[in-house]
């Protein structure tokens, strides 16, 4: 069991202290980041109880809804929809990189929980692959979610557009995810280059995002020197 739960949890642990541990400026308070972990902890099982339902009422039971509505949809609204109402207006998110660290946060709570019922169900065997795919899908789902998120809290303008697009393309990447796993008999030789695509695309976020945080940081030193 216990060789197990860390099975489970050390992926989701790791790749969010590399995304933790990359915050250039001012690092997140520990106790606001373990709550937006756990709150996608918890998010797990009001949305497994929707799709339960959904599945045994079998609304739209096909390839492409269970795809982009059933799980896409329901999981990165949810998650989105925590971080608009208990991060994005928090004192401690106060740089553009910081939506990264909470979109990181929380769906790599998500991902983490439904690891350990998943190894729980199938077995440890399955955990390599489960932290290659699905834990770090989530991840940079997180990722490009909280890079808008960043965007929309520190633009000038803009701001409506980028709250959409951190909805809109973390459920579309994640779509095509599940599309390609779920309908797709050959889905290796498609997931792996949509994964290295996924890696490509967050880490290029991840860069933005610094850029951003550097430019607000400049930003506000020259306004505090004008302010003197």
């Amino acid at each position: 069991m216990l060789v197990m739960l860390s099975a489970a949890i050390a992926p989701g642990l790791a790749l969010l202290s590399y995304f933790y541990l990359k915050d250039q400026y001012e690092t997140e308070p520990i106790s606001v980041v373990v709550k937006t972990f756990i709150f996608g902890v918890f998010l797990v099982f009001p949305i497994m109880f929707i799709q339960y339902v959904l599945e045994t009422e079998h609304i739209l039971n096909t390839d492409l809804a269970n795809a982009f509505l059933w799980a896409a949809l329901l999981e990165e609204f949810f998650k989105w929809f925590i971080l608009i109402y208990v991060i994005y207006q928090h004192v401690a998110f106060d740089e553009p990189y910081d939506g990264i660290v909470y979109g990181a946060a929380v769906s790599l709570g998500f991902a983490t929980m439904e690891n350990i019922l998943y190894l729980l169900a199938n077995g440890v065997e399955h955990a390599f692959l489960r932290a290659v795919l699905p834990v770090s899908s989530h991840a940079l789902f997180g990722v490009i979610m909280g890079y808008y998120l960043g965007k929309a809290k520190f633009s000038a303008s803009n701001n409506r557009v980028y709250l959409l697009l951190a909805l809109i393309i973390p459920i579309s990447l994640h779509g095509v995810y599940d599309y390609i796993l779920v309908s797709q008999k050959f889905w290796v030789y498609l997931i792996m280059p949509f994964m290295i695509y996924l890696w490509w695309l967050g880490m290029k976020k991840v860069k933005k995002a610094r850029l951003l945080s550097d430019f607000h940081a400049e930003k506000l030193s020259q306004n505090h020197y004008l302010s003197k």
